[in-house]
C-alpha cells in the first residue's frame, strides 16, 4: 500500500529531495516551493502547529533552510513561528477574514486590469482548459485539486501584468486565507461555488477592462466572501 505523502510534500515526492542539488539556495528554494504549494492546496490546518525539525525531517533537509523559509513566510503573516520551534497558520478571526477580503478585492481585480493587454487568445484557450478541470472538481467535490487549480487560474491572469508591487502583495493573501478557504470548502463543498472564471475568460477575449474587473471582484465575492463570513458567523454563533 502506498505511503501517504505528508501536509508539505505537495511538491516533489520525499525521496526526490536527495536528487535535487544539495547548494544552499537550491534546498531553499525546494523547502520554499514545498510549504508555499502546502499553504496554498490547504494542507496546513490552522491552529495546528508542527515543528521546524518534524518538517525538515518530512522533506528530507537540515532544519537551516526550513527555518529561513518559515520565517520569511511568518514575516508575510502566513505562519505563526513561535520561540519553542512550533510553527502554525494563525487562527482566522472575522476582522482578520474581512481585512483580507477587502484588501483582494482592492487589488486582485486591478492587477487583471494591468494584466489584460499582455493576454492573447492563446492564453484565453489555456485558461478555458484550466476552468474545464476546475469544473471537473466542483462536481466530484476534490477540494484539494480544487485549490490549486484556482490558484492556477488567477496567477495565470496576475502573471502576466508582470507587476512587481501588487503581485508579491496578493501572493501573500492568497497565503493567509487559503488553509483557511480549505477547511470551509471540506465542510461545506465544492458544489455550491459559482463559477465566474467563464466571465473573465470572455471579457479577455473581448478585452474587456471592465468586465474583466467585474469578474474577478465577483469571484472573490462568491467564493471567499459568502462562504467564508458564513462558517465564521457559525463558529461565533457556536
Amino acid at each position: 500500500m502506498p505511503q501517504r505523502r505528508s501536509a508539505l510534500q505537495s511538491g516533489p515526492a520525499k525521496g526526490a529531495a536527495a536528487s535535487l542539488p544539495s547548494s544552499r539556495g537550491a534546498t531553499r528554494h525546494q523547502v520554499d516551493v514545498a510549504v508555499r504549494s502546502g499553504l496554498l492546496t490547504g494542507r496546513f490546518i490552522p491552529g495546528k502547529s508542527v515543528t521546524i525539525r518534524g518538517l525538515a525531517a518530512e522533506l528530507g533537509v537540515s532544519p537551516m533552510p526550513v527555518r529561513e523559509v518559515l520565517q520569511r513566510l511568518g514575516a508575510e503573516n502566513a505562519l505563526e513561528v513561535k520561540s519553542n520551534g512550533r510553527v502554525q497558520v494563525p487562527d482566522m478571526t472575522p476582522d482578520r477574514f474581512d481585512e483580507i477580503l477587502k484588501a483582494r478585492l482592492l487589488l486582485e481585480p486591478e492587477l487583471a486590469e494591468l494584466a489584460l493587454p499582455h493576454l492573447t487568445g492563446r492564453d484565453a484557450r489555456d485558461l478555458e482548459a484550466i476552468d474545464d478541470d476546475i469544473d471537473r472538481c466542483l462536481v466530484s467535490g476534490d477540494a484539494e485539486a480544487y485549490m490549486r487549480l484556482n490558484h492556477a487560474f488567477h496567477f495565470r491572469i496576475y502573471r502576466a501584468s508582470l507587476s512587481r508591487v501588487l503581485l508579491p502583495l496578493i501572493d501573500s493573501l492568497w497565503l493567509q486565507f487559503a488553509p483557511f478557504m480549505r477547511t470551509v470548502y471540506g465542510r461545506v463543498g465544492t458544489g455550491i461555488l459559482k463559477d465566474r472564471h467563464k466571465e473573465a475568460i470572455r471579457a479577455i477575449e473581448l478585452q474587456d477592462r471592465v468586465g474583466l474587473h467585474a469578474a474577478i471582484a465577483a469571484d472573490i465575492s462568491d467564493g471567499m466572501g459568502i462562504l467564508g463570513r458564513e462558517i465564521l458567523s457559525r463558529e461565533s454563533a457556536g
